[in-house]
C-alpha cells in the first residue's frame, strides 16, 4: 500500500533561499500542500513545520529530504528522528542526495540493511561536526572582530531619569508600548 508522498526542507534561516531543495521536491512530484518547510537551525527538532509533518505522515507515507543535514544537525537527534518515523511510524525515507539512504529499497537483506546504516550514521556524524565547525568559526569571527575594535550590538543611550514613572503614566493611559518606546525615542 503506497501512501501519501511529503517533502521537508529546512533552510537555518530566514534569509536563506530553499529553490534548489523546492527544485529537487518538484522532481519527486512532491505535491505543494505536502511540503513542509522550516527556515531555522537544526540543532533539534523543536521546529514547528517539522512538527506538523511528523503528525500527518502515516504508515505506508514516504518522506523526502534533500539531504540529511536538511533533516538535521544533531548526531543522536537523527538517529533518533530516523528510527522514530522508519520502524515506528512505518514511514519511508529517501534522502535524495543519498540513493543508499532510501528505506524503499529493502530487497537487500542485511548487507544493505547494514550499509544503509552505516551512511546514515556516517552522514549524521559530518552534519552535527559541521554543525559544530560554523558554531567554532562564527565564535571565532566573533572574537578576532571584538579584539580589532569592532562594537557588537546597539550603541547605549541616555535613559532619562523620569524614565519608568513616565513610561508607567503612559501605559496607564492605555498608549501602546511601541508608542512610548517612541517617545522616549528607544
Amino acid at each position: 500500500m503506497m501512501g501519501n508522498v511529503y517533502g521537508y526542507i529546512r533552510v537555518s534561516s530566514t534569509d536563506q533561499n530553499e529553490d534548489r531543495q523546492l527544485i529537487a521536491m518538484q522532481k519527486m512530484e512532491v505535491q505543494k500542500k505536502n511540503l513542509y518547510i522550516d527556515k531555522q537551525s537544526g540543532k533539534d527538532f523543536d521546529r514547528p513545520q517539522y512538527k506538523r509533518l511528523v503528525k500527518r505522515l502515516k504508515r505506508g507515507d514516504l518522506l523526502y529530504v534533500m539531504s540529511i543535514d536538511r533533516l538535521g544537525r544533531n548526531y543522536e537527534d537523527i538517529q533518533q528522528q530516523w528510527r522514530i518515523l522508519t520502524k515506528e511510524r512505518g514511514v519511508d525515507i529517501c534522502v535524495i542526495d543519498m540513493p543508499l539512504l532510501d528505506t524503499r529499497q529493502r530487497d537487500e537483506g542485511l548487507t544493505g540493511l547494514f550499509i544503509s546504516n552505516l551512511v546514515l550514521q556516517i552522514l549524521s556524524y559530518v552534519a552535527q561536526t559541521e554543525c559544530e565547525n560554523i558554531r567554532r568559526r562564527q565564535a571565532e569571527g566573533i572574537a578576532a572582530a571584538k579584539a580589532r575594535g569592532v562594537a557588537f550590538g546597539r550603541h547605549a543611550i541616555e535613559i532619562p531619569p523620569n524614565f519608568r514613572s513616565r513610561a508607567e503614566e503612559l501605559a496607564r493611559t492605555g498608549m501602546k508600548s511601541a508608542d512610548i518606546a517612541a517617545e522616549f525615542g528607544v
